[in-house]
């Protein structure tokens, strides 16, 4: 990939994605720790309209041949670990690898901790002391690129066909299941379906309901995968940015770090019009070192696990990839794990 178009796309699509995840208040850590915390299932239903959408454009774009499909080799252990830690990693960091990055941009002091905290532990687990670990866990492969149908070399034109119909059926039990009981409370309401008045202000200064979060995410990573032919991710943007600062043009910014630089400026343009940015560094000071260690463990976890919550749950579950699906439900078990530790363990 071309410098420049690199550099330009990637700020756009980061751009445009980092507008997105503000305004929609879109984080995994939120998503699933929320579910058992207080019993609230908006972000994580953002997720899973996300995955719907996801499926049926993937494939739309692999049956045309502009994107190549490919779900990752299956490596049960770097997926069973680096999932678990990963997700008990985003609790602690207070944000999943996205929602730390989106926080960046609204002027978060303790996000930005973490994501310093994820860069380490990246850079530890690719290149440092940690490597040895990443190697034993990731040296465990079954099969080849193992899908939840089989090999993905022996599905042909099977797979997208699937994804279309999957995420379709998915559409339609959502809007049965979720969307048909909305539209019968606001009719007994006598409210519109769809308010029309202060557009602009709803768009820009006001959150945005989950199912619109979700389907604006699904679109913009279709984007992203069809600008890169390949999955958008956020941990390897970091070791870009990383690797540029200490390196310079021996490693010079690509496409990753694009990406990371768009989503901090997305965030802050839509925190800005919306007058939410503001500097903020927690009152206690171990919050930061909570955060820190948080951060750290997302950065082995999402290295180990062959990719972060965007990665695995955004980019390989909508293939059927068996190595994202497993590592998705790790790093949503492991967080569940880290809530109950932190918040709800003493209180039982």
């Amino acid at each position: 990939m071309e410098f420049w178009y690199a550099l330009i796309v990637g700020l756009i699509i980061g751009g445009i994605f980092g507008f997105i995840l503000q305004r929609g208040r879109f984080c995994m850590n939120s998503a699933f720790r929320d579910i058992i915390l207080m019993k609230e299932f908006k972000l994580a239903k953002a997720v899973v309209v996300s995955l719907a959408v996801l499926m049926i454009g993937f494939a739309i774009f692999a049956f045309g041949g502009v994107i190549n499909l490919a779900p990752k080799p299956f490596k049960p252990w770097a997926a069973i670990v680096g999932g678990l830690i990963f997700g008990g990693g985003m609790v602690l960091a207070a944000g999943c690898a996205s929602g730390t990055t989106y926080r960046v941009g609204e002027g978060m002091m303790g996000s930005f901790v973490a994501a310093v905290g994820l860069t380490t532990g990246a850079i530890m687990t690719k290149f440092g002391p940690l490597n040895p670990s990443m190697l034993f866990l990731q040296d465990v492969v079954v099969g080849g690129n193992l899908t939840i149908f089989g090999e993905f070399a022996d599905l042909g034109t099977i797979l997208p066909t699937l994804m279309i119909i999957i995420g379709i059926v998915g559409i339609a039990l959502m809007l049965f299941f979720w969307g048909w009981p909305a539209i019968k409370k606001k009719r007994e309401a006598k409210e519109p379906l769809i308010k029309t008045e202060n557009f602009v202000e709803s768009t820009f200064k006001k959150g945005w309901p989950w199912w619109v979060t979700g389907i604006g995410v699904g679109i913009i990573l279709i984007a992203g995968y069809v600008a890169s032919n390949g999955v958008v991710g956020i941990t390897g943007g970091w070791i870009n940015i990383d690797l540029w600062l200490v390196f310079g043009g021996l490693s010079p910014i690509g496409w990753t770090g694009a990406i990371i630089f768009g989503i901090i400026l997305g965030s802050f343009v839509s925190a800005i019009i919306a007058k939410e940015f503001k500097f903020r560094v927690p009152k206690e000071g171990f919050t930061l070192v909570k955060q820190f260690i948080g951060g750290g463990l997302m950065g082995f976890g999402a290295v180990t696990a062959m990719g972060c919550n965007i990665t695995n749950i955004l980019g390989g579950v909508p293939q059927f990839s068996l190595h994202s699906i497993i590592a998705g439900a790790c790093i949503m078990f492991g967080a569940w794990i880290a809530a109950y530790l932190l918040f709800m363990w003493r209180q039982d």
